[in-house]
């Protein structure tokens, strides 16, 4: 018969078994959310602060590895191309095959087949790009800008080569978060202003899913291996607090 507030060989019993389950779920979770993730996603320094303020000079990024046939206007691609210098570059694509891409309007935007687009993710607050350009983009390219207009070598720099375009196929990651440093962790969001155009903007990865599943998994691991020391723990306190008073009463 067990005392107040000291369980039964039952109630024991069956906290031991949930533990175990607890365990062996966080493993599960702890340990296939982290395979998961080396999967789909890989990490990569940017070199340069072309994407400023966005993503600094330095910062370590989780990239998505997806086909170059996914991505939309807006995302932030990993992305290597020989006439660029052959090593890879992160931009942001801004016109996809058969958009007209141009700059200036009046009020000193971007637009997209005539489309102004609000891009508040700028490094500057003047016009979206220090100079003027217009460039169609040809079938399966992207037109892609660093988010630093005036500190971004990008395609308009390449104009004169397939209207500074690069194929979806150079296209190996979409950036979906910020990882380091951690003061400026977190995921990279899909620009509104391109949602309105057609085929709006891609689908938010998979990241905040596994993560979740990491530190679920590591929460369970923790607190069911906890259980078993906290049990013994607190069988003990009641067990010596008898024996005192046994002793007091023999004494």
């Amino acid at each position: 018969m067990s005392t107040a507030g000291h369980p039964g060989p039952g109630r024991g019993r069956a906290g031991r078994v949930l533990s175990s389950v607890a365990v062996a779920l966080g493993c599960v979770l702890f340990l296939g959310g982290f395979a998961w993730g080396a999967l789909l996603y890989k990490p990569y320094t940017v070199p340069t602060d072309s994407m400023t303020p966005t993503i600094g000079r330095g910062h370590r990024v989780l990239a998505q590895r997806i086909d170059g046939g996914r991505v939309h206007r807006g995302d932030v691609v990993v992305f290597t191309d020989k006439a660029w210098g052959d090593v890879p570059m992160v931009k942001r694509v801004v016109g996809v095959g058969g958009d007209t891409v141009a700059c200036c309007d009046a009020r000193g935007r971007m637009t997209v087949n005539r489309q102004p687009v609000e891009e508040p993710y700028l490094q500057d607050p003047g016009p979206a790009s220090p100079i003027g350009f217009t460039a169609t983009v040809p079938k399966d390219q992207l037109f892609l800008l660093g988010d630093h207009r005036s500190d971004s070598v990008d395609s308009r720099s390449h104009l004169g080569t397939g209207q500074g375009t690069v194929p979806r196929s150079a296209v190996s990651a979409r950036v979906d978060a910020t990882a380091w440093p951690i003061g400026d962790w977190g995921m990279l969001g899909r620009p509104a202003s391109f949602a309105a155009l057609p085929g709006g903007t891609s689908s938010p990865g998979p990241l905040p899913a596994l993560a979740f599943a990491v530190v679920t998994g590591a929460a369970l691991v923790l607190g069911g291996a906890a259980y078993g020391p906290m049990e013994r723990l607190f069988r003990r306190g009641p067990a010596a607090e008898t024996a005192k008073k046994t002793a007091a009463s023999h004494g």
